[in-house]
């Protein structure tokens, strides 16, 4: 076999390992150096030592230096510098700190507080409730970018008083499973911090872009959900003075200022001191996981068992990122040193694509992709393949990470593989079924799917902001 034949048969063997559900960071590292050591393979180089070797040496020196020979495979250097290489990324530093962050808001009790605030300030708005949980969704997913935690704690407090207000079922799920993977989009999203580490694109200019396509996508939502209130009054009613009181607008003020203005001005004082330069990610990170251990201390929610899980969940979801960045460092750079990037640049550019085309079959693998790989898992392994294409088709790197995260959201939605709805589906009663989850989803994919035409269409949207704070 050539070597690009060995680099294709090593992607289709990867593909079929994750399919059979070996650990995926393992399965990297492992795929990696077993074919890297096929690939540096260099026998005068790795057993030279043999050569020094006279015919008085013992057996136990001649097995020593042949184990010696077997080790000194440049796989293993590789390895290793691609270790030191994720492990002292600055961008990636931030990581631990906005996920830290986020596991104290989610513990501080601050969620429900908001979502009861949101509902009586919208009370008189057709859907006041499912707006009051969209905003909360989009202001949690924001703050913690942790969709499997946003989607189940607001289930938890949510769902129950949706469907005691009598709304529709799936339309409730609906709301919940799609606010829920906002926090993918939306700044400070991890997921574009790993994005800005895996193609070395500018994080703080991939914030900018991703506001107005976020804002864009939450817009889209809303009026759905106001929409369907109208012209569908019994999926949504109209909260009765038992479910929502009468309170004065001193007293509703005093609510917002108490619980929706905090966790506002925490991620809106971590976002704008990145996006005016007055701190980097990592220092902006390190304020937002302050100021959410203070918001802990303020809402008198913070306790020694509360700060240590949120230490050991940052610890371990630090280790899976850094872990899958080492492993798909080695296996893409054996992988290119075999050939296969030269390969599927090859093929792509035979097929005399335009870039929309192009564009259009990317996403559609990244869609695929989704439904049995995590948004970290496709960041990491499969984006850094198509980023070489990139340039055949002269499409910013930044345009299509933009993309690439409005896309993560269909995968969270789309049946049967819709992440969000298990998520849901694990805490809510069990009279709501699983299809009617699926159900209340659909008009949200499609305005995830509306959202992306704008941006084929409009790519203003994603370069006005950039644009306008740092130059072209």
């Amino acid at each position: 076999m050539t070597d690009p034949q060995v680099a294709l048969m090593m992607l289709g063997l990867f593909i079929v390992f994750v399919f059979l559900g070996f650990p995926i960071a393992f399965t990297l590292m492992a795929m990696g150096i077993g074919f890297g050591y096929f690939a540096y393979f260099d026998a005068s180089r790795m057993w030279r030592a043999f050569d020094r070797l006279d015919e008085t040496a013992s057996t136990w020196d001649s097995w020593s230096t042949w184990i010696e020979g077997f080790l000194n495979n440049r796989i293993f250097d590789l390895f290793v510098n691609q270790t030191f290489t994720v492990m002292s990324n600055e961008v990636l530093t931030a990581v631990p700190l906005f996920l830290f962050m986020g596991y104290i808001v989610e513990r501080s009790n601050i969620v429900d507080r908001l979502f009861t605030t949101l509902n009586i300030a919208s009370k008189n708005l057709p859907g006041s409730m499912g707006v009051a949980a969209l905003i909360t969704c989009a202001l949690f997913a924001t703050a913690t970018g942790i969709v499997g935690a946003v989607v189940t704690l607001m289930g938890l407090l949510a769902l129950p008083a949706m469907l005691k207000a009598r709304y529709e079922p799936s339309f409730a799920a609906g709301i919940i499973c799609a606010g829920g993977t906002l926090g993918i989009l939306i700044p400070p999203s991890i997921m574009l911090i790993v994005y800005a580490a895996a193609t070395n694109v500018s994080i703080v200019r991939l914030y900018a872009a991703a506001l107005l396509p976020g804002l864009t996508l939450v817009g889209l939502y809303m009026i759905y959900i106001v929409g369907r209130s109208i012209l569908q009054p019994s999926s949504a009613p109209r909260p009765t003075k038992d479910e929502v009181p009468d309170l004065p607008m001193l007293k509703i003020l005093w609510l917002i200022v108490t619980s929706f203005v905090p966790l506002a001005f925490l991620i809106f004082a971590v976002l704008g001191s990145i996006l005016f330069g007055l701190a980097t990610p990592t220092e902006a990170a390190s304020i937002g996981a302050l100021g959410g251990i203070l918001l802990a201390f303020l809402y008198r929610a913070m306790t020694w068992q509360r700060l240590r899980e949120s230490v050991y969940l940052t610890i371990r979801t630090t280790a899976m990122v850094c872990w899958l960045f080492v492993g798909s460092y080695t296996f893409s750079a054996v992988f290119s040193y075999l050939g296969g990037e030269q390969v599927i640049g090859d093929f792509v550019a035979g097929l005399d694509l335009t870039p929309i085309q192009f564009l259009i079959i990317a996403q559609l693998i990244i869609f695929l992709l989704g439904w049995p790989l995590e948004w970290s898992e496709i960041i990491i392994i499969f984006v850094p393949i198509f980023l070489p294409l990139l340039d055949v088709f002269g499409i910013d790197p930044l345009f299509f990470g933009i993309l690439v995260a409005l896309n993560l959201q269909t995968s969270f939605l789309t049946p049967p593989m819709a992440m969000s709805a298990y998520y849901l589906k694990g805490i809510a009663p069990p009279e709501l079924r699983l299809t009617q989850i699926f159900k209340g989803v659909m008009p949200f994919l499609l305005c995830v799917i509306i959202s992306m035409v704008l941006m084929y269409a409009f790519p203003e949207i994603v370069f006005t902001l950039p644009d306008m704070f740092y130059g072209r």
